[in-house]
């Protein structure tokens, strides 16, 4: 007897009977689900890297199916077309930013604070490709009801950074400036990120955001020394 009171040993009777039938073929609901999320998510990867690569009006979906090893047809059991592909590369950079904006709120702190973590956070974000598709591609190639969403992300994003910054100088961590033209320079700086960086290149995102952090915010935040943060070495 086992310490549970059970016989430890198997019976003749338990030989005899039936293995358990075969498990269905098909896959439980949130299984298919699940793979089919990822199949998704692989054809943006491999589709935004193609468009940023060569641009999005030479690339094809030809091509993108090639590098997905399958065929062209099986791209539209995810998608209806190339424009709605290019609509949720969009969507994935544009949920980052929206992460990471709700991660800072619910940190909270003061508004140079806020303005700081922004900064850092998008700068890495635009030094991935779904965040570079935020600034590459044009809202035109969108259908006007998608192009008018990717509209309204972008006026999200600069009424954030111009919140901050009414927010810091309202609790005094930021200068008096005013807050559009402000945010207008810093969001340009950190668009131009996902322009002209390159994955081999010398300075990782950490780096490059490390390095924003302090160039964007020191001039506006009040203090002897401009409340310079820490640049921390990347190696």
């Amino acid at each position: 007897m086992s310490q549970y009171g059970l016989n430890a040993t198997v019976s003749e009777s338990d030989m005899d009977m039936p293995p358990p039938s075969d498990p269905s073929p098909w896959l439980p609901f949130e299984s298919r689900r699940r793979a089919r999320d990822e199949k998704r998510e692989a054809v943006l990867r491999a589709a935004v890297a193609l468009f940023l690569e060569q641009g999005y009006h030479r690339a094809t979906l030809t091509e993108v199916a090639e590098r997905l090893n399958i065929t062209k047809p099986a791209l539209y059991n995810y998608f209806r077309g190339k424009d709605e592909i290019l609509f949720e590369c969009w969507a994935m950079g544009q949920e980052r930013v929206d992460d990471f904006i709700a991660g800072i709120n619910a940190e909270g702190g003061t508004g140079l604070v806020k303005l700081r973590k922004l900064v850092r956070a998008y700068a890495q974000v635009m030094a991935t490709d779904f965040g570079a598709s935020l600034v590459r591609f044009d809202v035109r190639d969108l259908s006007e009801k998608n192009a008018e969403v990717v509209r309204a992300g972008k006026r999200s994003i600069d009424l954030t950074f111009r919140g901050y910054i009414t927010e810091g100088i309202s609790d005094g961590s930021i200068k008096p400036c005013d807050a559009k033209l402000a945010a207008f320079a810093i969001a340009g700086s950190l668009n131009w990120i996902g322009h002209w960086y390159q994955s081999d290149g010398p300075l990782t995102p950490k780096a490059i955001s490390e390095e924003f952090t302090a160039r964007l915010t020191e001039g506006l935040a009040h203090g002897p020394d401009g409340g310079k943060p820490r640049v921390r070495s990347s190696r």
